[in-house]
């Protein structure tokens, strides 16, 4: 027997809130746990009842990204997966960036959202196909207008190390390299960055790396999606 998939849904919209758990509680290894309303009540339950997979709107009272934050923060098993009429880049992009693991349009069938949570809950990552060709793009657009990050090896491991909140003489010890070293790698990663402290510095290299991930995510996609395409076609 398959483990239960426990599911949260948060949307202000009573009756499509209400349609989707009617829905859901008729697949067999489904639980819907608890609903809610609004960015808190998302942070609520995720932090009371732990659902496996919370499905959450983007525009409902409160602010969702921040609240995606804040339970990829504190709650990192509950894996966010947005539902949502919003085609925005930017809040498609918002939500990724801030730890959501799915953007799925409410458009979508119904055995599509069981797959899209299914796949969330197993550790993937799921974004309406159409949307994700559209991120890829922007991306690759926005990425022509910055110059390139090149880090080398040491510098990126010592960056990794200060983004968990490490000192220099902590990064030092950890690396086994002098704290003058470790200040020198800083001083490099600041300027190649063009930023000036520290906290910046960790603020523009995690979203490089998110970039970077996404960019990956979205290509993995399209290629998913191409390739179940030639497949409904017969193509080899």
């Amino acid at each position: 027997m398959s483990p239960t998939i426990k599911i949260g849904i948060v949307d202000d919209h009573p009756l499509l809130r209400d349609g989707v758990t009617m829905a859901l509680k008729k697949i067999a290894d489904f639980q819907v746990v608890e609903q809610g309303g609004s960015a808190d009540d998302a942070m609520e339950i995720a932090a009371r009842f732990a659902p496996d997979v919370l499905l959450m709107d983007v525009n409902m009272p409160g602010d969702s990204f921040a609240a995606v934050r804040a339970i990829s923060a504190s709650s990192p098993a509950v894996k966010i997966l947005m539902l949502t009429v919003s085609e925005s880049i930017e809040d498609a992009y918002s939500a990724l960036e801030a730890g959501a693991q799915g953007y799925a349009l409410k458009g979508i069938s119904g055995l599509e959202l069981v797959q899209a949570i299914r796949n969330v809950a197993g550790g993937e990552t799921f974004i309406t196909p159409k949307l994700a060709g559209r991120l890829l793009s922007n991306i690759r657009k926005n990425a022509g207008d910055k110059p390139k990050v090149e880090l080398t090896h040491r510098e990126e491991q010592v960056i990794r190390e200060v983004s968990k909140g490490l000192t220099n003489r902590e990064v030092a010890i950890k690396l086994e390299l002098c704290e003058k070293t470790i200040k020198h790698y800083m001083t490099n990663v600041m300027y190649k960055l063009r930023v000036r402290n520290r906290t910046q510095a960790v603020a523009a290299v995690i979203r490089h790396w998110e970039s970077d991930h996404i960019s990956s995510l979205c290509g993995a996609l399209q290629r998913r999606d191409w390739s179940d395409n030639r497949k409904s076609n017969n193509e080899p």
